[in-house]
């Protein structure tokens, strides 16, 4: 067995990732960690923590591993916190470039360590108990408590895509949103947290979704439904409508690249639409790029309800 198989079992469980402390454990120095890294056997992620080539470390997204690395370099009460929390989960946030991890420490440990790795971001921070929690080993703050950091920290559509995403994983119910909501209390940026708050709707089940019912809601063309069960009049169910408004029989829907280019999906697609254009309804698709203009999916959705209204 080689020396460097002793820190194999860490490795296995962080993701391919071992620290300094971990490598004197079993012996290895920091001079020949520092050798290893130099003939290109590891990787130095961030201070005190090493990628090891492993198959663990391949099968690891970039992000998930910085974040996992970020929390082993500071220490045993360091936690992944707003958007790396959220990336643990899987909610959608904005991404930054490059890519950082957001980890919280308690009391003057984060000051310095601001300064000394551009990857990590630390943030002091008080948790209590029940605002911790870990995903796959990797301590972060709980669902709850990193959808509130998501509202008051991000604009307003990351902060409701990401927690409509929630909802819709089951990561919080309906009446976990008072708990976020006390999670406000005396902090910055509470009052358009409130707002957007009550904007929130699970049924969403992309984050394109809910950038295009906010688009609506902001022109005053909120839908009269959701995920609806659109049916012919022998009972039939011809679709379910992303977004509809009942009395002009008008639907809109999501138009994401990555499920609607196959060509399986464009026959069914066409389908679909032929099917409920038989039936008397409108329907328009947006696509992400339409959510980035305040007017575009609001203008598109005003011309169809007229059409179908004459």
């Amino acid at each position: 067995m080689m020396w460097t198989d002793l820190v194999l079992p860490y490795a296995r469980r962080q993701d391919g990732l071992v620290t300094a402390a971990q490598c004197a454990a079993v012996g290895i120095s920091p001079d020949q960690i520092k050798h290893l890294c130099r003939t290109g056997t590891w990787h130095r992620v961030v201070r005190g923590v090493y990628r090891v080539w492993i198959a663990e470390a391949v099968r690891t997204d970039a992000l998930r591993m910085l974040i996992r690395a970020a929390v082993l370099s500071c220490g045993p009460d360091a936690v992944a916190v707003g958007p790396s929390a959220a990336h643990l989960f899987g909610l959608p946030t904005a991404r930054r470039d490059p890519a950082a991890a957001e980890i919280a420490v308690p009391g003057p440990a984060g000051k310095p360590r601001r300064i000394q790795d551009r990857l990590v971001i630390v943030h002091q921070r008080i948790l209590r108990p029940w605002e911790l929690t870990a995903v796959d080993g990797i301590a972060c703050t709980t669902p709850a408590r990193t959808v509130a950091d998501i509202l008051l920290t991000q604009d307003r559509f990351t902060a409701i895509c990401a927690t409509d995403a929630a909802l819709q994983a089951a990561l919080l119910d309906a009446g976990d949103l008072g708990i976020v909501e006390r999670m406000f209390f005396r902090r910055r940026g509470a009052i358009a947290a409130r707002q957007w708050l009550e904007q929130v709707d699970g049924r969403a089940e992309s984050p394109l979704e809910t950038r295009g019912r906010l688009r609506c809601l902001d022109a005053g063309l909120t839908p009269d439904e959701l995920q609806a069960s659109i049916v012919d009049g022998t009972g039939r169910v011809l679709a379910r409508a992303d977004m509809l408004w009942r009395r002009p029989r008008l639907i809109a829907e999501a138009d994401g690249a990555s499920v609607h280019d196959r060509p399986e999906a464009l026959f069914r697609d066409r389908t679909r639409q032929n099917d409920l254009m038989a039936a008397g309804y409108a329907v328009v698709r947006f696509t992400w790029q339409d959510t980035q203009s305040r007017s575009a999916v609001p203008r598109m959705v005003q011309a169809a309800m007229g059409r179908n209204l004459l």
